[in-house]
């Protein structure tokens, strides 16, 4: 048990993944969440993100959470080249951890030919992302401190529905369809490889893939037995590129050596098949969905774009602090807001489960098995793609 009365919190970034992830917290009632510190590089951004979730400090350098004995857990909600250093420092600092997806990746090394997301082969990316992860897995298995994996889909109602339908019915899903797609990215550095240690489909992808790895584990263990991953066959493409400036006025996509559309076909031990897709040329709004065919059911499960409600607007008039859903270029005509949008995508509950381990003693739903077999299905996907037919994983 916790020995504190509150959780002291510390995070380490101030974009798209703390807005999140804090609005999950926020919303939170359970064990006393303190937010101590708030860091990030650019002074303005990080005086507005203090002043916006409540934190105590904000700080221009990292290390200033990790060498604050008052700091509990540290949220790292950094791009993904920072995760690995920022993972085995808070680790070494004796706090506990969350990590934004992707766990890891290949972001270039000393004397790679540029740009890497072309010019390194993704075979390489996979062998050095392999040590990578196998670093941080010993540094988290040396360590007392909890390591809790940020991936919303694993918590949004829908799929822990599911997982209770599994659970009960101990249902064979004989085939696992997942997706996520919108136009493409905010992030300024979303095109480069060396920044995100790939495209849309680690971007994107590893949402509706992590999910349908952990309902498989669920059915294994309903059904106790093992069921893993034998084989991933990727077909990773570069397709705005073939876009004239005017036909890609819609698309926010810019990839620079990373993919805009990606697919993994995965081969499980027990048969059955999986099929993630990603993309970053669907306009309209983002698609979050899984689709379970199972022997004795089907079950969709639809995070974006749902029927909740429906709205028309004519103009934008008084709208500009309405959030209506995410990545939608307008808000007029017919559309369908996000309504409990923190609750629908699982950041409330990740956030819940996350700070009740820390609380509590005990093991994330989300941890560090899940964030390692995402990220190396993931590799292996775009090595497969590179080399022409399916990697045994």
């Amino acid at each position: 048990m916790f020995n504190k009365e509150e959780i002291g919190l510390g995070t380490i970034g101030a974009g798209r993944a703390t807005e999140l992830h804090m609005g999950g917290l926020q919303r939170y009632s359970g064990a006393h969440v303190r937010y101590r510190t708030i860091a990030a590089r650019r002074h303005e951004q990080v005086m507005a993100a203090q002043k916006r979730y409540g934190f105590e400090k904000a700080a221009l350098d990292y290390h200033d959470i990790l060498n604050d004995p008052e700091i509990d857990v540290v949220d790292i909600c950094t791009p993904p080249y920072a995760h690995e250093t920022m993972i085995l420092e808070a680790l070494a600092a004796g706090k506990h951890v969350i990590c934004e997806k992707p766990l890891s990746g290949y972001f270039g090394l000393p004397g790679d030919p540029q740009p890497i997301g072309e010019m390194v082969s993704k075979q390489a990316m996979y062998e050095s992302l392999m040590e990578s992860m196998e670093k941080i897995r010993s540094a988290v298995q040396k360590s007392d401190r909890k390591f809790m994996y940020a991936e919303n889909f694993v918590y949004a109602p829908a799929i822990q529905k599911a997982a209770e339908i599994i659970r009960k019915k101990k249902s064979r899903i004989l085939f696992a369809k997942g997706e996520e797609s919108l136009k493409g990215s905010s992030s300024a550095v979303a095109g480069e490889w060396n920044r995100t240690g790939g495209g849309t489909f680690i971007r994107t992808g590893a949402h509706p893939l992590t999910a349908i790895l952990y309902l498989k584990s669920v059915e294994a263990a309903a059904r106790e037995t093992d069921i893993r991953v034998t084989t991933v066959t990727g077909n990773m493409s570069r397709i705005t590129s073939n876009l004239s400036p005017y036909e890609h006025r819609h698309i926010a996509a810019q990839p620079h050596d990373v993919e805009d559309f990606g697919t993994a076909l995965l081969s499980f031990s027990d048969g059955s098949r999986g099929l993630v897709i990603a993309t970053d040329t669907l306009l309209g709004g983002s698609k979050n969905y899984v689709e379970l065919y199972c022997n004795d059911a089907a079950i969709n499960c639809r995070l974006t774009m749902n029927n909740l409600m429906d709205t028309y607007f004519l103009d934008e008039d008084r709208l500009d602090d309405v959030y209506i859903s995410e990545m939608l270029p307008s808000k007029t005509g017919w559309n369908n807001p996000f309504l409990e949008d923190e609750i629908i995508r699982g950041y409330v509950d990740e956030m819940r489960d996350f700070m009740d381990s820390i609380y509590y003693d005990r093991e994330p739903l989300s941890g560090f098995d899940m964030a390692y077999d995402t990220t190396k299905i993931i590799y292996a996907a775009y090595m497969s793609s590179e080399l022409g037919h399916a990697v045994e994983v």
